[in-house]
């Protein structure tokens, strides 16, 4: 699996996305994405499955050190304490001793950001995670975390594919050292739906989710986490690495990100960056 360098630590630019599966579900496609070779695993306490990501991860009988894993802190609990209690209940529910990155799942205006990040690099400073992070924030945002993270903020995690740009945030992330995670990586499912995309994905003898895939970690620091629940889509979201799409091909789609179709939007979202 290739691996990109963000925040000290080496992250599989493949992870397995876990937002709604839960239970037995859950366990089960963990424990067949590391026996099939999947080396990243991303959960958040918000998605109410880390003990049975936790499960999935002991039946795998993986080595701690052979797969990266990712959690996130919910933004009703970013005050400096309730941050740092998030993180041992999350270790405590994975059955973990620690996380490789741990991220802010949503930003939270009235927590002053400081106090956020300085939390966040006390999880970090305990061992509880080998590095930190954000998610949901816009290039505004991006820029003020690092600044107050001193530059040790590895990556952001937003919802990004061929129909929705992130330039700005892109931009931000670029200049601030930090690395883009994109979840949503297939728009629910519209990306099997374009024309381009699947005429392109025609050429290439693979299937338009493939190719939606290979244009996000073809790009600079970029990640993707693909969610499914179902083990026998594992090997098709896996097998992106051999072949690579043309600078035209890479161009056709970046232009879709014209659309700014955006399927993540919740009330308490920030104010969207326009691009």
């Amino acid at each position: 699996m290739k691996t990109v360098s963000l925040g000290g630590v080496e992250i599989p630019v493949l992870g397995l996305g876990t937002w709604q599966v839960k239970d037995e579900a859950c366990s089960d496609v963990v424990r067949a994405a590391l026996e099939s070779g999947w080396t990243h695993i991303d959960t958040a306490a918000r998605y109410e499955n880390e003990k049975a990501v936790g499960k999935g991860l002991r039946a795998a009988s993986a080595a701690r050190d052979s797969y990266f894993l990712t959690s996130k802190v919910w933004h009703d609990q970013l005050e400096p304490e309730k941050l740092i209690q998030a993180c041992e209940d999350s270790l405590d529910r994975l059955g973990l001793e620690h996380l490789d990155l741990y991220l802010i799942h949503w930003p939270n205006p009235r927590v002053p950001l400081k106090e956020q990040i300085e939390a966040l690099l006390e999880v970090r400073a305990r061992g509880w995670t080998r590095a930190v992070g954000v998610s949901n924030f816009t290039a505004d945002l991006v820029r003020e975390a690092q600044d107050l993270a001193g530059g040790q903020l590895a990556l952001n995690q937003v919802e990004y594919h061929p129909f929705l740009s992130q330039e700005k945030v892109r931009a931000a992330l670029d200049a601030a050292g930090m690395g883009l995670t994109a979840y949503a990586p297939l728009a629910r499912g519209a990306v099997s739906e374009d024309e381009t995309i699947r005429d392109i994905a025609k050429r290439h003898g693979k299937s338009a989710a493939q190719v939606g895939l290979r244009w996000l970690v073809q790009q600079d620091n970029t990640l993707a986490i693909p969610k499914t629940s179902n083990p026998a889509r594992l090997a098709e979201n896996a097998a992106i690495f051999d072949f690579e799409l043309s600078e035209a091909e890479m161009a056709a789609l970046t232009a879709l990100g014209g659309e700014r179709r955006r399927t993540i939007d919740p009330d308490f979202a920030p104010d969207w960056d326009d691009a």
